[in-house]
Formats: C-alpha cells, structure tokens, sequence
C-alpha cells in the first residue's frame, strides 16, 4: 500500500526518534519535527497510519506510538512520582513514593535491556542540570539498595522522610550527596539515614510543550 510523501516523512521521523531517544515522539514533536502546521493535521494522519498497519498506539499509554511490524519492541515502565533534584522533597507516607502509578511510559526495550523492577520518576530541580538531566525530565530507575560511588541514585532520607536524586559517594561513616550543579553544595548524612532506593539508567527529556 502507497504511503503519501506526508505521511513517509511523519514514519521516517518517528523511526529516528525512537532510534536516538529510545522512546516514542509526542504529536507535538511530530508537528515541530515534520513543520506541520497543527497538531489536528499529524493526529490525522497518525490515525491513518495506524489503521494502514504502519505504526500502532496504545491510548492509555503515554508516548506510545510504535511501528508496525518488524520493529524492536517496546516495554511499559510506570511513572511513579516525582523526586527533587534541588532540595529534598517530603514524601507523605512511609514509602518512599506512590505505589499506585500516575501513568505508564511506553520505553524501547534497548534501554530496560531486560532488567526487573524498573520504574519512572518526573524529575523536580535543576541539581543534575550537568548530568543532562533538567527540571520536567523524567528519569529510568532500576531497584537498587546499592549503587557504585559516582552513580546518580534515589536517595530516601529517612529521618526528613524525603526523596532526592544525586549522585553518591561514601566517606567514612558519612554518604555524600552531591549535585550536578556547579552552583550547588554538596551535602552529607550520616549512613544509616540514607538509603539508596534506585539507580538512574536512563533519562527521558522534556523538550518543552
């Protein structure tokens, strides 16, 4: 079946997105990426893509649009929350975030790479700001009780019952939080107060409305 130039160019671009980012464009991406006027003309044509077979979406899944067949796979990783990259932020409960997800992501398999227990969190802050790693980013973490000394890790704090997201390093009898920041401090807890809750595996960015 012959595809219109239009439409070629909304599959081309949607196929390097995925291949660069690892995960699917938004509409919004595809009007800015495609120089498409409004974001009516790409959901109409995305609708006539998928009923031709060529990309496929799943409407209760945020970024979710795939190709058709042939195509890596892609696996659902749910949106957990948000954590501080800034200040700590108060985390009601005594979880360390929400055990109901706000949503689910659609992600390429060749970020997950097959691991377990991976999960999302919308990242609050600029404290990673030069770990590429912005305000309104969302970031992949893999459970993980222990990270290496460098690592950027979920960190619950569990005196302050607080989240935050740094990177960690062990001194003594004291961990060290430290920004990727220039402009901020690093600061110190002693161990038993924080605990790594994740590892950063990878970064969604937000690449504005």
């Amino acid at each position: 079946m012959a595809v219109s130039h239009k439409r070629q160019c909304i599959l081309d671009f949607i196929r390097d997105f995925l291949d660069e980012r690892g995960y699917a464009p938004t509409v919004r991406d595809i009007v800015r990426g495609c120089d498409i006027s409004t974001s009516s003309v790409v959901q109409y044509h995305l609708d006539v893509l998928e009923k031709e077979g060529y990309i496929r979406r799943d409407p209760q899944v945020f970024r979710s649009i795939r190709l058709g067949a042939g195509t890596s796979g892609a696996c659902s990783v749910p949106l957990m929350g948000t954590i501080a990259a800034g200040e700590p932020l108060p985390v009601p409960g005594s979880d360390a975030w929400q055990s109901v997800p706000e949503s689910v992501l659609s992600v390429a398999e060749s970020i997950v790479r097959g691991r377990k227990d991976v999960y999302a969190l919308k990242v609050k802050g600029t404290s990673m700001i030069d770990a590429l790693i912005d305000d309104g980013d969302i970031v992949l973490m893999e459970q993980a009780s222990t990270v290496a000394d460098g690592e950027m890790a979920a960190v619950w704090l569990k005196s302050q019952q607080e989240m935050t997201l740094k990177r960690v390093y062990r001194e003594a009898n004291r961990i060290r939080l430290q920004p990727a920041n220039r402009q901020m401090k690093s600061f110190y807890e002693r161990t038993g107060n924080a605990e790594v809750q994740g590892r950063v595996i990878g970064v969604i960015r937000n690449i504005g409305s």
